[in-house]
């Protein structure tokens, strides 16, 4: 049971991130080009998670539940998932308003089910071919949240794709707190889809800076501690290091949203990130030091190892551009 287990996790974690992300044995190389942002007026203006006084007092569950059920059967998979990992300027519009209509239903349960204060998953055992059908329909939810995200962008939507966002990190979180690790390891997954949708939401002309929302994220994001006491030592280290990567993600996109802040008070990147101090920079907290960054005339990188006893695949590397106008 525990082999077959292992390699259910395995198959979710490959099977819903590499259409985006290449689960190659090496770094993840990820160019942005920027634009220089300043603070939002309200600084706290923008969320990605939502504020609990916010929330209405129900039950997220059975929603998600019914938006799992709402979804249209002929869906295209192959074809989404060439939209949402091609250039965002080579998204075909129609097309991807088209597809997002279908699902329309489904998205609108899901942004009811973010809205709610609790969510009680009934406490059911479900046997493996409930979790590989749960996990099919799953993947379907995150690939048309993430498309609706990208094409919020590419409208100039910018408010619309933060609602977006809030919707699938609710989600995640959500999912940390269902009964199964499968469905927690799906919560990771959602999110880590979603922070590559933030990577296209920085590069925005004039999208607003995200640093105050990435802070007001809970950390972990996505967290599965409990639920791995009682598994084998290494599962443990590979949940962990999902749990890891996620954050460090969110952290990372935290570091170049404070450097869009410094691009609009300087008008050019920090030569070193101490030389940032309006706002703190955090961590990696993968490895619980501070990020690697050095700046090369108008470009700047900033990257991270992998962590002790991971593969090179666990490494990040961000190449940055500063576009002024």
């Amino acid at each position: 049971m525990k082999c077959t287990f292992v390699s259910i996790i395995i198959l979710l974690l490959a099977g819903i991130s590499a259409s985006i992300q290449r689960e190659a044995e090496q770094a993840r190389i990820v160019e942005l080009t920027l634009h220089p942002a300043k603070t939002p007026e309200p600084v706290h203006r923008y969320q990605l998670f939502p504020k609990t006084e916010q929330l209405r007092d129900a039950n997220a569950a059975p929603l998600y539940e019914k938006a799992i059920q709402s979804l249209p059967k002929n869906f295209q998979r192959e074809q989404v998932s060439e939209w949402v990992r091609n250039p965002l300027e080579e998204l075909p519009l129609e097309q991807a308003r088209l597809t997002l209509q279908q699902h329309e239903s489904t998205m609108q349960l899901l942004e009811q089910a973010a809205k709610c204060k609790h969510c009680n998953w009934p406490d059911s055992e479900v046997d493996e071919d409930q979790l590989m059908e749960g996990l099919s329909k799953y993947r379907q939810i995150i690939y048309i949240l993430a498309l609706q995200t990208r094409l919020q962008i590419a409208q100039g939507q910018y408010a619309k794709a933060i609602d977006t966002l809030q919707t699938s990190f609710a989600m995640a979180k959500r999912l940390a707190v269902a009964p199964t690790l499968i469905q927690g390891l799906i919560g990771i997954s959602t999110a880590a889809f979603m922070c590559q949708q933030l990577e296209q939401f920085v590069q925005g002309t004039d999208a607003p800076n995200l640093y105050w929302a990435l802070q007001n994220l809970p950390r972990p994001l996505v967290d599965l501690t409990e639920k791995i006491e009682l598994e084998s030592p290494d599962i443990r280290r590979k949940v962990r290091l999902q749990m890891d990567r996620l954050d460090r993600h969110v952290a990372a996109l935290q570091c170049i949203e404070a450097m869009r802040l410094y691009a609009a008070k300087n008008g050019e990147f920090p030569d070193d990130l101490s030389n940032i101090t309006d706002v703190a920079i955090p961590d990696d907290p993968a490895i619980e030091k501070p990020f690697m960054y050095h700046r090369t005339g108008s470009k700047a990188i900033l990257e991270a190892p992998a962590p002790e006893g991971a593969t090179a695949k666990y490494a990040m590397r961000y190449e940055l551009k500063l576009k002024n106008e």
